[in-house]
């Protein structure tokens, strides 16, 4: 499969610059070039760059990371011409490291990729005819050239895409689960094995053969450069592809089955038991088949799940290995008589901080005597009588004579004083509950007492006998 091909677009003047409108610009740019830029540099320069950038930013916007002179023609033909200096310009940037011949770009990194076969990596073979030569200042037209700085970028862009995906986990990837994911990357066969022979280029992909399959192994994140592909990396490719085979297996034997039940169904309901029962005993048959696929599938996956734990349990050691180095070396001078020692050597110093300051805490530093000591203490105790609270004022007994004749009248002094409750000798101790209760019960009595006098309406509308 070829690079997408760079079509006519001419009409459309958005993709051009604004000179593209002006033909008498144009006609200059179209012109070819002298053959000597000392002639006249100032023009030689002018056209080399308008051009050079246009032929960049026409393949990044069509997504093609090679041209060809032939496609250049087709696209940035305009009124019925075509530019006569493209293949000065082609030179000129193949000169400056901007383009490169796909045949080159491809023998510059590894050979081998050649013999991934036909049809994968196409390389364009030179066509030095009359024809082709003729006004293409020798460049051939059919010639293709890799646009550097755009497969780079879609290098970038794939080494992304993967480490974003859930195949990231993979060591080894198949060519085919690699078209599969950079699909939205890489449009084509050619463009894809560009951008993985830049990867390679810096040593972030490295490619193989195994059994006749094509397989890419990526750099992992936090590694410099990809790894060789080991025997280990061979042997978790080939679990993961039978993994993968015997899960498609499974799941086509299921539906095969689920297809005999609905044929048994439907010739039961047609009145052919016999058939019927004939269908059900190749579902029975293929359900079996199935149930020894999907026991082998565990068994692969129990073996992946191993491989993974293994891992894991040398990355451990690996870290155990490490804090161990790491412990040694810091508790290289340290022993235990040493800090037996050392701690000797603390608690002597604290025993000695201690009597120090006993002997400090026991002088009299502030120079008082005994006898200002004992002024100073008549005073505190002249100063607490002072501040001690006020003592109320003593209240006249109260009289326990018996009452004058004063009363109201009507009624008799000694009824009247028998009928008072006693005076009460202690603090109210009632609470709020108590109160509420007793609120309650007079309430309850009240209500007895108005239904006993209640009269009813109908007694009262009696007549009288």
């Amino acid at each position: 499969m070829s690079a997408p091909q760079l079509q006519d677009h001419s009409d459309v003047s958005s993709e051009f610059p604004p000179e593209w409108a002006d033909d008498e610009r144009m006609a200059f740019l179209f012109s070819a070039f002298k053959q000597n830029r000392e002639v006249n540099c100032t023009d030689w320069d002018s056209k080399m760059d308008f051009w050079a950038p246009l032929i960049i930013s026409t393949c990044r916007r069509r997504g093609a990371v090679c041209v060809t002179l032939q496609e250049l023609h087709q696209v940035f033909r305009r009124k019925g011409s075509v530019p006569l200096g493209l293949g000065m310009v082609i030179q000129n940037m193949v000169r400056r490291g901007r383009l490169q011949k796909e045949s080159e770009f491809a023998a510059n990194v590894d050979s081998g990729w050649l013999s991934w076969g036909v049809g994968l990596l196409l390389v364009r073979p030179l066509k030095w005819t009359l024809s082709t030569l003729l006004g293409t200042n020798r460049v051939p037209l059919e010639e293709s050239y890799v646009v550097i700085e755009l497969v780079k970028e879609k290098a970038a862009e794939l080494l992304r895409v993967y480490r974003n995906s859930p195949l990231a986990d993979h060591a080894l990837l198949s060519f085919q689960d690699m078209r599969t994911l950079a699909a939205h990357v890489c449009p084509d066969e050619t463009t894809l094995c560009l951008a993985l022979l830049q990867l390679q280029r810096e040593k972030q992909v490295t490619v193989s053969l195994h059994e006749g399959d094509k397989i890419v192994k990526f750099s992992q994140p936090g590694q410099g450069r990809v790894s060789p592909v080991s025997d280990v990396d061979l042997g978790i490719y080939q679990l993961q592809r039978s993994e993968r085979l015997l899960g498609e297996r499974v799941e086509a034997l299921g539906q095969e089955a689920e297809r005999c039940r609905e044929e048994a169904r439907t010739l039961l309901r047609e009145g052919k038991k016999t058939q019927a029962l004939r269908c059900l005993r190749g579902r029975k048959r293929v359900e079996n088949r199935a149930d020894r696929l999907h026991a082998q599938l565990d068994t692969v996956k129990a073996i992946l799940d191993r491989i993974a734990h293994s891992s894991t349990d040398r990355l451990v050691m690996q870290a155990y290995q490490a804090g161990v180095a790491a412990l040694r070396l810091s508790l290289k001078d340290v022993t235990v008589e040493r800090a037996e020692s050392l701690v000797d050597q603390i608690q002597e110093l604290c025993d000695t901080q201690d009597e120090v300051n006993q002997a400090l805490s026991g002088a009299a530093l502030d120079g008082t005597t005994d006898e200002e000591t004992e002024e100073l203490e008549k005073e505190l105790k002249s100063l607490l009588e002072d501040s001690a609270p006020c003592v109320p004022p003593t209240l006249p007994e109260v009289p326990n004579k018996p009452l004058s004749s004063g009363g109201a009248p009507g009624f008799a002094e000694d009824s009247f004083l028998a009928s008072l409750p006693d005076v009460p000798d202690s603090r109210l101790s009632i609470t709020d509950e108590e109160l509420d209760r007793e609120l309650s019960r007079l309430t309850l009595t009240d209500t007895a007492v108005a239904k006993e006098h209640h009269i009813s309406p109908l007694k009262r509308l009696e007549p009288a006998q």
